[in-house]
């Protein structure tokens, strides 16, 4: 989602935050604390477009043209002079390939979740290379957390001392999961979830129906709503949500990949919890939510909700696993007076 030849920020939101890496960066490494549904990987890329512009004014304004020659060479994932780190899985998705990646097709090994040390180090050898089109070298790094020990450390060098002209952008999640020696070499930008006005308004423009409902199953991320209504879930799927997994039906889930459940599962029991306590839900209407269920069972239920999200990468059978989470929800969601509690 980088600027096109239009010039146009696709995600409006992400204009201030651009504005305010554009007048108080000042070092070479830049570390962004956001989420994905807010559009971190988008907001890296446009300010990388932008470093990279060859607009006549591209030195006095904070967003790039999109039709430059620098631009269109973003745009086109070809740019010499911008390397992206991502972990293999994200590579394939997005077809933002490094020069050593081959053809799926070609290529039988399981795509790895990590940013392994030899491409760290192809794209370090990459930024020592002169630039080829004279406006300095940028190298995005998404996620940072994706890099291990050996990868971070292999950064490090580059981090404190790039060559001349090079910046740096890795986003986070979670700082606290990166090397206290990688925080110390960035400037932090946080970039937090939009109004809810415009994430609606965006939403609308999108086609997303029903996007309030969506919106707030997103936490408040756009392309987050986005996604949920890509995969085919509606407003009102989501509210029956709760429901049906208190009555233990596995169909609403059917076909999601373990973390969407997992993540789903995890909202479910946040505003079941919250419903008992007297607060108010976050993710659902309070009305769709079970009433009457113990704090006790849903304490246990999330529990046990937190240690199999730690072994969700495992190669779980993911039918029998999704029968035990619908199973264990229902027992959890089912009224404290019922008689089979």
């Amino acid at each position: 989602m980088v600027v096109d030849d239009t010039g146009t920020l696709q995600l409006p939101w992400l204009a201030q935050p651009l504005l305010d890496a554009w007048r108080g960066h000042r070092g070479h490494g830049l570390l962004v604390h956001g989420s994905d549904g807010v559009g971190m990987l988008p907001f890296a890329l446009t300010l990388a477009q932008a470093w990279l512009c060859e607009a006549a004014d591209a030195d006095s304004r904070s967003a790039p043209c999109g039709r430059c020659g620098s631009c269109r060479l973003v745009q086109a994932q070809l740019h010499p002079d911008l390397q992206v780190l991502l972990p293999e899985v994200q590579r394939r998705e997005l077809g933002w390939l490094l020069l050593d990646d081959k053809a799926e097709a070609d290529d039988k090994r399981k795509p790895s979740k990590h940013i392994r040390i030899p491409e760290v180090r192809g794209v370090i050898d990459r930024v020592h290379q002169t630039s080829a089109r004279g406006k300095g070298k940028v190298v995005v790094v998404h996620p940072a957390e994706a890099m291990n020990l050996q990868s971070a450390n292999a950064l490090l060098k580059t981090l404190e001392e790039p060559p001349a002209g090079t910046r740096l952008v890795l986003t986070t999640q979670d700082p606290a999961a990166l090397l206290p020696t990688v925080l110390s070499r960035c400037q932090l930008l946080r970039l937090t979830a939009p109004a809810a006005s415009v994430a609606l308004a965006w939403l609308q423009v999108q086609g997303v129906p029903g996007p309030a409902v969506l919106l707030a199953a997103a936490n408040g991320q756009p392309l987050e709503a986005q996604r949920l209504a890509s995969m085919g879930i509606s407003a009102e799927h989501w509210q029956a949500l709760p429901g049906a997994m208190a009555r233990g039906q596995v169909a609403p889930m059917q076909g999601w990949p373990l973390p969407r459940v997992l993540d789903s599962l995890h909202k479910v029991c946040h505003d079941a919890m919250a419903v008992t306590l007297g607060g108010v839900p976050r993710y659902f209407p309070v009305e769709s939510l079970p009433q009457g269920t113990s704090l006790s069972a849903l304490s246990v239920w999330l529990q046990d909700l937190n240690r199999v999200a730690l072994h969700e990468g495992h190669p779980w059978n993911e039918p029998l696993m999704l029968d035990a989470l619908v199973a264990a929800a229902a027992r959890a969601l089912r009224r404290s007076d019922s008689p089979l509690t």
